[in-house]
């Protein structure tokens, strides 16, 4: 498999394993998930993890990378606000924990980055 092709596939195996994670383990999600948002947690978990499998899909398919990728982006983005949860409320925990929790927050910039550089160039440079 050429190098172009591994950073999308990769991308989209992200997407893919977290998105199964949702369903397969969803009590941690749903204690990430804001308490703002109207509706159920569980139903918030459901819905990222079926958005997360979604967006694998279309990036792992070239006719549709460009526009999964994009939005792929824009979900890093979105989910932000239950990162920053985590954080606020893991910030008692012991020291790997808290340090985990925190450790997430600048990730999603080079998530970010990732996705955006796949919806550029369909390879994932950035």
């Amino acid at each position: 498999m050429p190098r172009s092709e591994r950073s999308p596939l990769l991308l989209a195996g992200l997407l893919a394993a977290a998105g199964a994670a949702h369903f397969a383990v969803p009590r941690p999600f749903d204690a990430i998930i804001p308490k703002a948002l109207p509706g159920s947690r569980r139903a918030w978990t459901y819905g990222s993890g079926a958005v997360e499998l979604a967006l694998a899909a279309g990036i792992a398919a070239r006719p549709t990378r460009p526009l999964a990728a994009k939005a792929a982006a824009a979900f890093f983005v979105g989910v932000f606000p239950a990162n920053v949860k985590m954080a606020v409320d893991w910030r008692d925990r012991p020291g790997p924990q808290r340090n985990a929790a925190l450790a997430r927050l600048p990730l999603q910039v080079p998530l970010v980055l990732w996705a955006r550089g796949v919806a550029r160039t369909g390879e994932g440079r950035a």
